[in-house]
């Protein structure tokens, strides 16, 4: 793998990220205290002039400079705000790294690892990514003369068997979207290490508080901050964090080339979304282990995966990679399409709509929204039905979601 490097003579301002309080040290500020406590301080300070408690919003483009190139660190607002700053401090600190990068989407996030690579690189993925990631890989970057191979990224042999002399990248979602397969991150990581590759972890469904990719070995943790890390379905943003400098610099002279930055306000909005995380995810967790666990058991439903029942194929591993299971459970009914897509209509506390990671609950049928875009022979393969189904769970009353579920079975199935 040939790596690009970051002109020596660049005047495009990321040199200003250097010294800026909070990125370098973000994991200083997590180390000695426990996740729930860096969701709320870590990066974030009280405001020296005035004492706030939250980070301004620093509504502005550009900056007054005190001399030509003498900037006080920062000089254009696409290069770096202080409240993205305030944001990429907190989020590396919760995922344990050294580094943090926010950007306007996750997909924006994961088009600048993809930057990282050369013509002529070779991409292992999961056979059951996120439609988006899909799309991105092969209907954009195979133009520009990458190679993807997707396979099942729990089968460490095949994954192992799927290694080229070009293989640069190793791309792992745990749990995965939306089958819930769990990945081994440390095997990945070796796999890919010994190939001479990155291997970069999308940990949206995961979030921080329930499992950390670095830990076990990856280079590159990528979010959709859209999702559990806003937390409240009202603002759309990605992440990557990194424990490397020299990776940290590169991604940082892509985001400020490419410009997909997320604006001051969205990065207020999250930050405020991960103060309360840690309590918001013990909620989503605790309703969809039950909701697992009775769906697991009603005479509709064909198969769930969740990793949380003892019955997953890879519930140990998850049980070891994970502090818990997470918010996400799928599962296959054993009606049509037609009749799968009147269910996922009739339901009335789960909201129609794609995403997830919201406190409030959604639902989705993968084989006619989020992946759409994998051609139907290739969903098949993978294991991706007709007849399965998505839930975000959220933090409502639990009761009231299992009825809105039974009362929508029996309206659409029976």
């Amino acid at each position: 793998m040939t790596h690009h490097d970051t002109p020596d003579d660049r005047r495009d301002g990321t040199e200003q990220f250097d010294d800026l309080d909070g990125e370098a040290d973000a994991r200083a500020q997590r180390e000695g205290g426990q996740i729930e406590t860096a969701a709320i301080h870590a990066g974030q300070p009280p405001d020296e002039q005035t004492g706030a408690v939250m980070p301004p919003i620093y509504a502005t483009s550009t900056y007054v400079q005190d001399g030509p190139g003498q900037d006080r660190g920062y000089e254009y607002s696409r290069t770096g705000n202080p409240t993205r700053t305030a944001l990429e401090a907190n989020l590396a600190a919760l995922e344990g790294g050294a580094h943090g990068r926010a950007f306007a989407s996750g997909m924006a996030a994961i088009n600048t690892v993809l930057n990282l690579l050369e013509a002529g690189d070779h991409v292992i993925a999961g056979d059951d990514v996120y439609g988006g990631t899909y799309r991105l890989f092969r209907e954009v970057y195979e133009d520009y003369d990458l190679s993807f191979s997707f396979v099942d990224t729990t089968d460490l042999d095949a994954v192992g068997a799927a290694v080229r002399p070009e293989t640069a990248l190793v791309w792992v979602e745990t749990p995965t979207n939306p089958l819930m397969r769990i990945n081994d991150i440390a095997a990945l990581s070796q796999i890919a290490h010994e190939a001479g590759a990155l291997c970069a972890v999308d940990n949206t469904f995961a979030t921080p508080y329930l499992q950390r990719p670095l830990e076990h070995g990856a280079d590159i943790v990528s979010h959709s901050l859209t999702k559990y890390l806003g937390g409240h379905s009202d603002v759309v943003g990605g992440a990557l964090v990194t424990d490397d400098a020299e990776l940290n610099e590169r991604l940082g002279f892509y985001q400020n080339s490419v410009g997909a930055t997320p604006d001051p306000f969205a990065c207020f909005l999250v930050l405020r979304g991960t103060k309360t995380l840690p309590v918001r995810m013990d909620r989503h967790c605790e309703n969809a282990r039950t909701l697992a666990e009775r769906l697991d058991e009603h005479p509709a439903v064909d198969r769930v995966y969740y990793p949380g029942l003892p019955e997953h194929p890879s519930h140990e591993l998850a049980a070891e990679q994970m502090d818990d299971f997470g918010g996400m459970v799928s599962f296959e009914l054993a009606g049509s399409l037609d009749e799968v897509s009147e269910f996922v209509s009739a339901t009335e506390v789960f909201a129609l709509a794609e995403s997830l990671g919201g406190v409030e609950s959604l639902i989705e049928q993968p084989a006619t929204m989020t992946h759409a875009s994998i051609p139907r022979e290739e969903r098949l393969a993978a294991g991706l039905t007709d007849g399965l189904v998505r839930a975000s769970v959220g933090t409502e009353h639990v009761e009231d979601l299992w009825a809105d579920i039974e009362r929508a079975l029996a309206t659409a199935l029976e």
